[in-house]
């Protein structure tokens, strides 16, 4: 094992305690930092090693790292120490799909961007784990980096297994709720594309429905969403180059690819290569499309669905915003059925953002002060003074994470087709829909 390696692990042991025996500001900082990473959490030792880690590398002690904060601490480091352990800011959480087993780590496959690394066990003990793994295998973990070649498991690793297209696309939208902020933490350029599309999304939205903010019966919003997707759809094609007026197999003509090689590409996709066999039929004269989009059963049957757009906060449905803004502006709203339920459970609700409480608060200042007094019982609730520590006492962000309407990357996009694919297949003819795969959408 390289000397690095070895001296990695020590340094690492040696952060760990040096955060741990701590007190006063520090101490205070990971206690908090652990409060809210541990809220929805089990709280098992695995959790709160990986919050640990987490800390160590992303937290922050007034303006510094706890990291700084050590090597600030031991003026007697070397200067290769202070570089290594520095170096441990650029370490991340990923999902890991184990491509090689090397003689001394392995090469694995971050699922999330589709970058590579080399990857070795920092001492003796994860070293014999290690030897346990298997290729194909996928693992959770926090790699950091050693040399400019290589990586090391910064913490304990979860092992879930070889998983199917349909189980890892789950696991992928399980790491997306649990770790929004390692998406792409080793891809910045991707990140930077996906909160871009966010904002284009948000222009097209404005420019379609001519507002940010439309309510509309379930269905009909649906059919508007799927005719918004399909004008979004046009012009990225548009954008890209390609001819939407023209049939399929003209383009691929054009192209220089045949009917079976676009029937391999759709399978590949995860759909049902007889879509592709239908392009073809009458003499090509269908026209490329794109998957309809639909909304969520119970969403299509409400009477009133709310669609609004954010260019930060993506895109919010809500089925009982229209009902909400009734009691808002209503005089004597404590006399609506219902009001001081449907109230708190927008507080309760984590799909109901502080985006849409920031809304209603510009709307309805005095009537929403009033009416958060009186579900509250907090006779001196202040809106302007207390709403956000209000939003954040009900755990609800203050910034925005990434949306599910930002764009993911091709190869991410790919698996979810497939695994969708796959569910499809394997559903018993005559039976109930099973729900989709988790993932991003």
């Amino acid at each position: 094992m390289d000397a690095i390696l070895e001296r990695s692990h020590a340094l690492k042991q040696a952060v760990v305690d040096f955060v741990l025996d701590a007190e006063g500001d520090l101490a205070q900082a990971l206690e908090t930092y652990a409060a809210g990473k541990l809220r929805s959490g089990n709280g098992n030792s695995t959790q709160q090693n990986l919050v640990i880690d987490s800390f160590i590398t992303e937290g922050k002690v007034g303006d510094k790292s706890p990291l700084e904060l050590f090597i600030n601490s031991d003026a007697d480091l070397q200067e290769s120490d202070r570089n290594l352990i520095s170096s441990w800011h650029r370490s991340f959480m990923g999902l890991f799909a184990i491509t090689k087993i090397l003689p001394d780590g392995f090469e694995l496959r971050n699922w999330l961007t589709d970058k590579y690394y080399i990857v070795k066990p920092n001492n003796a003990q994860t070293l014999q784990e290690t030897s346990r793994l298997k290729q194909g295998e996928i693992l959770l973990t926090r790699i950091s980096p050693i040399t400019d070649s290589y990586w090391t498991f910064f913490s304990n690793y979860t092992i879930m297994g070889k998983l199917g297209k349909p189980k890892l696309a789950v696991a992928i939208g399980n790491f997306k709720e649990e770790y929004k902020n390692h998406l792409y933490s080793d891809a910045p350029d991707l990140l930077e594309e996906a909160w871009q599309s966010v904002t284009q999304y948000h222009q097209q939205f404005v420019e379609f429905f001519g507002t940010d903010e439309i309510t509309l019966p379930g269905y009909q919003l649906n059919q508007k969403i799927a005719e918004f997707q399909e004008i979004i759809t046009e012009k990225y094609l548009a954008a890209s180059g390609i001819d939407t007026s023209k049939p399929l197999n003209e383009l691929v003509q054009e192209a220089g690819i045949n009917e079976e090689e676009i029937t391999a590409a759709v399978k590949e996709m995860g759909a049902d290569s007889k879509v592709a066999a239908e392009i073809f039929k009458n003499n090509g004269s269908s026209k490329m499309v794109m998957p309809k989009v639909d909304l969520p059963a119970e969403l299509r049957k409400a009477e009133q669905v709310t669609a609004i757009s954010h260019p930060r906060w993506g895109q919010m449905f809500l089925p009982t915003y229209s009902k909400v803004k009734i009691i808002l502006s209503t005089a004597d709203w404590q006399n609506i059925e219902g009001s001081q339920k449907l109230i708190r459970s927008y507080l309760e609700d984590k799909r109901i953002n502080a985006f849409i409480w920031y809304r209603l608060a510009e709307e309805y200042p005095n009537t929403l002060e009033n009416v958060l007094q009186t579900v509250l019982q907090r006779s001196d609730f202040q809106l302007n003074r207390d709403l956000n520590e209000l939003l954040q006492e009900f755990n609800k962000p203050l910034e925005p994470d990434l949306p599910e309407i930002a764009s993911v990357p091709l190869h991410l996009h790919s698996l979810f087709q497939a695994a969708l694919g796959e569910v499809q297949k394997s559903k018993p003819q005559g039976k109930g829909q099973k729900k989709a795969a988790k993932g991003f959408k």
